[in-house]
């Protein structure tokens, strides 16, 4: 194990990423036991090899405060749609959009903090994958069980699915025309076929299998 961690540490160190080192399979024994080994030191090599990759990063609470508000202006634009906007179709999508982007990280962190997980940094991704996300502090991480772990990794993905068809009504009741209503519901079947082609392969789903597997094999 120590020699893992010395090897991502200087890796690091040197610029380089984790791949090759040996952690992340050490990671996989820890979590059969986080009592015995040095989490904190765990969680300072996740937290710089995230820190290296990620093109952005905002401190926990003034990005959860920025979130939020952006999510309250999301549900606002939906508002809006509702009486005298122009273009009133184009307001709702706007919100709906907005709303969506921002409640996946708002659900992993809700779900966490529930289940005794705390976290870090918002972050924009590299590049190549600039996707918005919340990122967990590691040593909190791995001291909680395997299924609950399983659960925030869900959280986000599920709540995404959940919004568009949410927002159905909401469409049909502001007077949207039917193309919106319809609209919606289409991105929402592409958001789950997106999940089942990709999510189950890199992301969410992905370390939702790994932990229910760990919690199966407990």
């Amino acid at each position: 194990m120590n020699e893992a961690l010395d090897r991502a540490e200087a890796a690091l160190a040197e610029g380089k990423g984790l791949r090759g080192t040996g952690f992340w399979p050490a990671i996989r024994t820890v979590k059969q036991d986080p009592s015995s080994y040095d989490l904190q030191r765990i969680a300072e090599i996740d937290r710089t090899a995230f820190t290296n990759w990620a093109l952005l990063t905002v401190p926990i609470v003034p990005g959860t405060i920025l979130n939020l508000i952006v999510t309250t202006g999301g549900l606002g634009l939906i508002a809006w749609s509702y009486y005298d906007a122009p273009l009133p179709w184009l307001i709702f999508l706007l919100g709906l959009g907005i709303v969506w982007v921002t409640t996946h990280g708002l659900a992993h962190l809700v779900v966490g903090h529930l289940q005794g997980m705390r976290f870090t940094h918002w972050f924009i991704g590299e590049i190549t994958l600039p996707q918005p996300g919340v990122k967990v502090d590691y040593a909190t991480y791995l001291t909680v069980p395997a299924r609950q772990r399983a659960w925030m990794h869900a959280a986000g993905a599920i709540t995404s699915k959940v919004v568009p068809f949410a927002l159905i009504p909401a469409a049909v009741i502001s007077g949207q025309p039917i193309w919106v209503a319809w609209a919606v519901a289409a991105f929402g079947t592409v958001s789950i076929a997106t999940d089942i082609a990709w999510s189950t392969k890199v992301s969410d789903w992905k370390k939702f299998r790994r932990e229910m597997a760990l919690a199966d094999d407990a």
